[in-house]
């Protein structure tokens, strides 16, 4: 399983990288961060203690629906479905759809965080 780059930078400089990506000034090294938070605090509390467990529990247990996964850990689904769907815009977790259901998978076993 692949490690996901983390970035820590103000807004306004997120901003401009991506611009300038997008305007072809910078062209942006495999080496560089995917993902982009503009605190360690908003980090912080995306990645939590009790989310990191999550993502091992989803990673070890590959559960078939978010129903599943509250079973599995005991949490609320309308909680999971609030947290997964945070992590998803992160691009940590990826939502699958099955038919009726949606399957939450991990997208990496480490995370490196870059400031």
């Amino acid at each position: 399983m692949k490690v996901i780059k983390i970035g820590i930078a103000p807004q306004e400089k997120i901003r401009e990288r991506m611009l300038a990506i997008a305007k072809g000034e910078i062209k942006p090294k495999a080496s560089d961060p995917k993902v982009w938070f503009t605190s360690m605090r908003s980090l912080s509390q995306v990645l939590s203690d009790e989310n990191r467990a999550l993502l091992d529990v989803i990673r070890t247990s590959r559960p078939a629906s978010i129903s599943e996964l509250a079973d599995i850990t005991g949490r609320k689904q309308g909680n999971l479905s609030r947290t997964l769907k945070t992590m998803s815009r992160y691009g940590l977790v990826k939502m699958e759809k099955n038919d009726r259901s949606v399957r939450p998978i991990a997208q990496a076993k480490r995370y490196q965080i870059m400031v």
